[in-house]
């Protein structure tokens, strides 16, 4: 479990062909070199294992699944990564809850800079736009951001000078592809609220819990 504050970027050393997955050597900052391995790494987004460590380089694995479903199918050697521990119990949960389960792949239609901050327009996979809402969170290549705005399958958030600073997306570019989460609240809340599910939320539900008064 993560919260979608970056704390450093990596840089990927070498990436090798595993039968139908890939393995990644990463190199990490001073800061995040208390990893052990089997560690749990949010690494542009996407929940990965650390599987080897030599200071400072660790090593992750990206199934076939993790491939087809992100855009870490297309990393090479030299691009810079997003990295997040694992959040402890007793930390803060500074951004919102981010699983590293990516939902789908958005694409960066129009980047905006003004003044500091730089403004993002990103098309979402229709299918996660139910999941969406304005001024609700949402997680960019594992960064925590808000929606400030929803318009048909595309969402405008704003970068910050901060997390400019301590992400990758700053040299993002029209037409880049990002990796993306939505909040889990959404589907969860959907799957309670499912038509004819045993035990879920319904009027009926309400009603018998004292939710809703009898006229």
């Amino acid at each position: 479990m993560f919260t979608g504050i970056v704390e450093d970027i990596g840089k990927i050393l070498r990436m090798e062909h595993r039968g139908q997955g890939r393995r990644l050597t990463i190199a990490i900052p001073p800061g995040l070199t208390d990893m052990q391995l089997g560690d749990s790494i949010n690494v542009n987004g996407a929940c990965l294992t650390v599987v080897d460590k030599k200071v400072p380089e660790i090593q992750v694995d990206l199934s076939s699944e993790t491939l087809e479903r992100t855009t870490l199918s297309g990393i090479k050697q030299g691009d810079e990564v997003n990295l997040e521990r694992a959040v402890r119990l007793s930390d803060r949960l500074g951004g919102h809850i981010v699983t590293g389960h990516i939902d789908g792949i958005g694409t960066i239609t129009e980047t905006r800079r003004e003044k500091d901050f730089i403004h993002l327009r990103i098309r979402i996979p229709q299918p996660l736009t139910r999941y969406i809402v304005e001024k609700g969170s949402i997680a960019i290549d594992g960064t925590s951001l808000t929606v400030n705005q929803c318009t048909g399958d595309e969402v405008r958030i704003t970068l910050i000078p901060y997390t400019l600073e301590k992400t990758v997306l700053m040299d993002k570019r029209v037409g880049d592809r990002v990796n993306v989460e939505t909040d889990i609240l959404g589907k969860y809340v959907e799957k309670l609220l499912e038509p004819g599910r045993s035990g879920g939320l319904d009027f009926e539900f309400l009603r018998k819990h004292g939710f809703i008064k009898e006229e």
